[in-house]
C-alpha cells in the first residue's frame, strides 16, 4: 500500500499553501493525491529524502515529475511556467522538457526524472529517480 507523502502545495492562482507531515521512503510508490488537486499547467512539491520532487500537470492531463531544481542555478522548477510538456524556470528562463528532464537548446543540463502514474484519478509517484535521469552536473 502506498504511503502518504509530505506534500507542499505550491502556491498557484487557484490554491493556497499547505503541508502534509510525513516524508516518504526513497524508492517507493506513494500516493500524491487526486489529479484534480494539481491545477492544469501547475505543480505540487513532494518532500522526499533526497530532495524535493515537483509533480506537474500539463494542459492535456499528462503528469510528470522532476527534481525541483533547475540544472542551471537550482531554481525551483515547481514555481515555473508550464507550457505544453515543458516548464520554464522562474529564475533565468531555462526551458526544461518535462518527459526527459533535459534543458532545451541552447542550454545544456538536466533535472532528475521520476516515474508517475494516474489510476482512477489518483496520482502516484515513485520516489527514486529513473536511472537514466542521473544528471547531477549543471551548466553555468
Amino acid at each position: 500500500m502506498p504511503t502518504k507523502p509530505n506534500i507542499k502545495l505550491v502556491k498557484t492562482p487557484m490554491t493556497a499553501a499547505a503541508d502534509i507531515k510525513h516524508t516518504p521512503p526513497a524508492g517507493a510508490w506513494i500516493e500524491v493525491g487526486r489529479l484534480d488537486d494539481i491545477p492544469r499547467l501547475g505543480a505540487r512539491v513532494v518532500c522526499a529524502p533526497d530532495g524535493d520532487i515537483a509533480v506537474f500537470r500539463a494542459a492535456d492531463d499528462h503528469v510528470f515529475a522532476l527534481r525541483d531544481q533547475c540544472p542551471h542555478r537550482g531554481g525551483p522548477l515547481s514555481q515555473g511556467i508550464v507550457h505544453g510538456h515543458k516548464v520554464t524556470c522562474p529564475l533565468h528562463n531555462w526551458n526544461i522538457d518535462l518527459q526527459s528532464g533535459t534543458a532545451l537548446a541552447p542550454d545544456v543540463g538536466c533535472a532528475g526524472v521520476y516515474s508517475t502514474r494516474v489510476e482512477n484519478g489518483v496520482v502516484f509517484l515513485y520516489t527514486a529517480p529513473l536511472p537514466s535521469a542521473d544528471c547531477s552536473g549543471s551548466s553555468e
